[in-house]
């Protein structure tokens, strides 16, 4: 038995509230090493690099959010933070640089508005994920926020669900244009038909096994399932008892679900849901999902006529607290008093009617958070990065942020282009699925340690999805902007980036990565 099955085998992660409010009142020195990670059960992260202060994230289903309730989480931050927060993403939010006495106060304040933070780190199900317009762009098969929603009801607070072998990630999505990254989830529902008694329904494919960590990229499998949005939920929640009782512990490097997959095959896990379920499921329908992506940043109409949704960009995640309160101010102003996060790091308005929108536009702060962005703005997702994480090697959010403003005076980007930054393997920025993909290393170069990237290129999600694929090897970070440079421009040139990146290895003296690829298929 690992550490972490120890520490959980002691005592339920959920069990923990009483000792967090223990420490509110004895100070941070006093928790032990075995509740610094049952802590996390309540959203609540120790970090080593900042020691006193505490990283708190927030639970945020399909990342529909009031904005009463953004506007308690930015007032949080100016109180007992920084006055900085970061968007996640898993489309929820992280507040940081707090002390562990005001804790007991930011829970109650979070509550009263309808807030949760349980289960949102360590062995848990994390922020189910979905469509940022679920149930009001045009380009959706069905509304699967509800789904989520009812998904998520089940396992906070449940102790049938504490006690997994790893984290888990779901998304569930009915929108048409491929704007979460199913093929990296644990459990992917994704827009689908099926004739069933010679009638079309609408509803999901199941696909399950997606990762970004523990050893890499693994794309989701087909489960051959279609199920309803009435059947989604339940679906879900036994596929995630299935890894509960089944899924390997002995290893944390080889605990999550794609190695179940990999062990039993996706027939076996079939007849082990029917099982459970006692009832036989049908067969995958066809796949509804366009071939290109979005962010759903920028000025969109809803189903309704005459509302729109107006996505603004946030540059790298980093929120200004008093630009989230900003925002919040505008969501009532001009909205519904709703806020929705993307998962590339942004925010939306929605309900905003035709009649507002050029005084919404023309409000200050969007200036800051464009809804008219930059290709290399839009584009660009990083993780926490080195000092704020205890697994980054590298500044991410600094290089990513500098990179992306060099890039709007240099290359004028005639297409979209996804760029991310993750700080080290764990890819919380997700660069294997982007056309540029950068993960943080560190190198010695001439008896000195330094901070170095490798790059990824070609990374496409969606039907036909494909991994990244390493071109360039640590590259140090004051260079790196020059490699990013030499790709964006061929990637507005139409060139094949894996192609470009051999080409700049090979002027590095690095060998060729690599010839040939296969696009996998969720």
């Amino acid at each position: 038995m690992n550490k972490f099955e120890e520490i959980k085998a002691a005592k339920d992660g959920l069990d923990v509230l009483p000792d967090i409010e223990r420490y509110a009142r004895q100070g941070w020195e006093a928790i032990t090493d075995d509740d610094k990670v049952r802590m996390k059960w309540y959203g609540l992260f120790f970090r080593k690099h900042t020691p006193g202060y505490f990283m708190l994230r927030i639970r945020i289903p399909n990342g529909i959010a009031t904005a009463e309730q953004i506007r308690t989480i930015g007032e949080l931050a100016n109180e007992f933070g920084r006055g900085e927060l970061d968007l996640t993403t898993r489309q929820q939010i992280q507040l940081r640089w707090f002390h562990i006495e005001s804790v007991p106060a930011m829970f109650e304040r979070l509550a009263a508005v309808g807030l949760d933070v349980r289960q949102t780190g360590m062995d848990n199900i994390r922020n189910v994920m979905g469509c940022p317009l679920a149930g009001i762009t045009t380009h959706e098969l069905l509304d699967a926020a509800p789904v989520a929603r009812e998904y998520t009801a089940r396992f906070v607070g449940n102790k049938a669900f504490s006690n997994l072998p790893r984290k888990f990630n779901v998304a569930i999505t009915g929108c048409l244009d491929n704007c979460v990254l199913l093929e990296t989830q644990d459990i992917a529902l994704s827009p689908a038909v099926r004739h069933v008694d010679g009638e079309a329904v609408a509803g999901f494919n199941v696909a399950i096994g997606g990762k970004q960590g523990s050893g890499g990229y693994t794309a989701a499998r087909s489960l051959d399932v279609f199920v309803t949005r009435e059947e989604a939920a339940e679906i879900c929640a036994e596929i995630t008892l299935i890894f509960r009782d089944h899924g390997p512990r002995e290893s944390r490097s080889r605990a999550r679900m794609a190695f179940l997959v990999e062990e039993w095959g996706t027939e076996r896990i079939r007849e082990e849901l029917e099982s459970r379920l006692g009832r036989s499921l049908e067969r995958a329908g066809r796949d509804a999902r366009n071939s290109y992506h979005a962010d759903h940043l920028g000025v969109a109409p809803q189903k309704e006529r005459g509302l729109y949704s107006v996505g603004l960009a946030v540059p790298v995640g980093r929120w200004q607290a008093d630009h989230a309160i900003a925002t919040a101010d505008l969501a009532e102003r001009y909205g519904n008093g709703e806020i929705r996060l993307t998962p590339g790091q942004n925010v939306m308005l929605t309900y905003v009617p035709n009649t507002q929108l050029p005084a919404l536009l023309a409000e200050p702060l969007l200036r800051d958070l464009r809804a008219d962005p930059s290709p290399s703005i839009r584009g660009t997702v990083s993780c926490i990065g080195v000092g704020l994480c205890d697994l980054a090697l590298t500044d991410t959010k600094g290089d990513a942020l500098r990179v992306a403003r060099r890039l709007e005076q240099t290359v004028p980007l005639g297409r979209s282009i996804a760029i991310n930054w993750s700080g080290c393997p764990a890819a919380c920025g997700s660069h294997h699925v982007a056309d540029i993909g950068l993960q943080g290393g560190k190198a010695r170069v001439g008896g000195k340690v330094i901070e170095v990237y490798q790059v990824y290129a070609g990374g496409r999600q969606g039907p036909g999805a494909r991994p990244a694929v390493p071109v360039v090897s640590a590259v140090p970070a004051s260079e790196v902007g020059d490699v990013i440079e030499r790709l964006a421009q061929a990637h507005t040139d139409g060139r094949d980036l894996v192609e470009v990146g051999n080409e700049i290895a090979a002027e590095r003296g690095q060998g060729q990565a690599v010839k040939g690829r296969e696009a996998v298929v969720a």
